[in-house]
């Protein structure tokens, strides 16, 4: 490989690197903020809450775990460690 193609491809693999890690932590602070929701909120507040339009951020979230199934199953993994360590 020459020297050109080689920086090309690492800078490549360094862009896909740090999208892959700025999806995992919208994934983790959309399950955070999902498990603060549930945790700290009454069953009227969430009625309400569910008829308020979503965010420009939860819209990406939702998109994102909508299209992503590796999302999706860290979202609902996350989740479910948090509520068996409420369990304990």
């Amino acid at each position: 490989m020459s020297k050109p193609t080689g920086v090309v491809v690492f800078v490549s693999a360094m862009v896909v690197a740090g999208a892959v890690a700025a999806q995992g932590m919208l994934v983790e602070a959309a399950a955070n903020k999902v498990i603060q929701k549930y945790q700290t909120a009454s069953c009227d507040q969430l009625k309400t809450q569910k008829s308020e339009p979503p965010s420009a951020k939860e819209k990406i979230a939702m998109d994102l775990l909508r299209h992503d199934p590796k999302a999706r199953v860290a979202f609902v993994d996350q989740i479910s460690r948090s509520r068996a360590e409420q369990d304990v």
